[in-house]
């Protein structure tokens, strides 16, 4: 049967970047109930605030205003929901290894309303196996229903890619994957109504998991080589950028730059698959040195830069520096595991007055995750070292000229500062 035939209604747990949109593409077709535990949250939704730019906001409005997304922090108003899709954080703790509270939190919560006959589709990147070995239990225990008897599930990964305005949620080709196989044509269903680009059905579920896991694995090891590459031209005294448009003149050549890799996904995945293969006995040393090299990135650009003030002879203590960007990629809100707080960090523990500039960012989310007080205008003060770490567009207009007459060491992360303006990038 097809998906629109059914009488559907879907709740969408988790209302951050992936969830919303979601839920407002849904509400096109189908009665949404988004629920979200922070309050705060769904209160900004309703007046019409979206601190992720990524939901169409007029098309929110238009759903609210006729009814057809409700949105909440009540459990109660799922009980009606005959779906449910799961869109929150998986996170990582401090020894890197996965932090499922969040996921089995929201799959207990599903399981206090859970019905004969619901599914519920997780799109939390996980680990191959998570749903069904972490999740499915909580929703069994919590529900007092058995998987594939009395409810099922689906595993449908998001590939939300904050800041792109071009690939866009229907813009991108969704794997879907059922507990059944019955289960699977309607999940794939469910989510062929509303994705254009299209949609691919897995094998199972956990064939579904290690797609995910390995699309952002592979980037982060490709970008790692070229990480580790900027150190070791560096030392050799050549430019990183250079190499590689040369090298790029092969057809078969993959383009990856140089850079900062934090984010949500590409610096956290990876641990989740790594965890994975160590529980079965092998260490992935691949995956995991490549996240090595990546996490220390940071590090390496803060060193850089005090080696060049100390061989300017600049006094290190109460130098100043200028960070330019702090959240982990361009022209985008998203500050989770950026890596440029560690630059931020390595310049202060050498003493360096350091100013950070990030018109995209949050200002009260900043001062309340990394106790920074992100700096409006900077054009006016003079540095003794600028670094260019997030390429936002309003940074092309920021007189490097002016800081290079005084003096100022520039280190360019990104390499779209004009070159003669540039005493080192990667």
């Amino acid at each position: 049967m097809d998906a629109k035939e059914q009488v559907i209604k879907i709740g969408v747990i988790g209302l951050g970047y992936v969830g919303l949109p979601l839920a407002v593409e849904f509400a096109k077709l189908y009665q949404v109930v988004g629920y979200d535990i922070n309050k705060k949250r769904v209160e900004e939704l309703k007046g019409n605030n979206d601190q992720t730019l990524e939901a169409d906001l007029d098309t929110l409005k238009e759903e609210l205003a006729n009814g057809k997304i409700t949105l909440t922090s009540e459990l109660e108003a799922l009980k009606t929901c005959n779906y449910y899709i799961v869109t929150v954080p998986t996170p990582i703790d401090k020894s890197n290894n996965p932090d499922l509270a969040p996921l089995l939190s929201a799959s207990k919560s599903i399981g206090c309303v859970l019905k004969k006959g619901d599914i519920v589709i997780y799109e939390s990147t996980t680990y191959p196996g998570c749903t069904e070995e972490a999740c499915v239990p909580v929703l069994e225990s919590a529900s007092g229903l058995k998987y594939n008897v009395d409810f099922f599930c689906g595993y449908s990964p998001e590939r939300i890619n904050p800041g792109d305005k071009e690939n866009t949620l229907t813009k991108i080709r969704k794997v879907t994957s059922g507990s059944t196989p019955e289960v699977a044509q309607k999940v794939d269903q469910l989510y062929a109504s509303i994705i254009t680009a299209g949609t691919y059905l897995a094998p199972n579920i956990k064939v579904a998991e290690a797609a995910k896991a390995i699309e952002n694995a592979q980037r982060d090891i490709n970008i790692s080589f070229i990480n580790e590459l900027s150190l070791i031209f560096d030392r050799i005294g050549i430019d990183t950028n250079d190499v590689l448009e040369a090298a790029s003149t092969k057809w078969n050549f993959l383009h990856y730059k140089p850079g900062l890799v934090g984010g949500h996904c590409i610096s956290v995945d990876p641990y989740y698959l790594a965890h994975k293969s160590i529980s079965l006995g092998y260490y992935p040393e691949v995956i995991l040195s490549g996240r090595h090299v990546n996490n220390g990135m940071a590090k390496f650009i803060a060193e850089k830069v005090i080696k060049l003030l100390i061989g300017k002879g600049s006094k290190l203590k109460g130098a100043k520096a200028l960070i330019l960007g702090f959240t982990f990629k361009e022209n985008c809100p998203d500050t989770r595991n950026t890596k440029v707080i560690d630059i931020y960090r390595e310049l202060n523990e050498y003493g360096l007055e350091v100013d950070v500039c990030d018109p995209w960012a949050n200002f009260d989310k900043v001062k309340a995750e990394y106790d920074i007080e992100l700096k409006t205008d900077t054009n006016g003060n003079l540095y003794d070292a600028v670094i260019v770490a997030v390429s936002h567009e309003q940074f092309n207009s920021f007189d490097f000229q002016r800081q290079k007459n005084n003096g100022a060491i520039i280190f360019d992360v990104k390499g779209n500062v004009p070159r003669d303006l540039v005493d080192a990038r990667l």
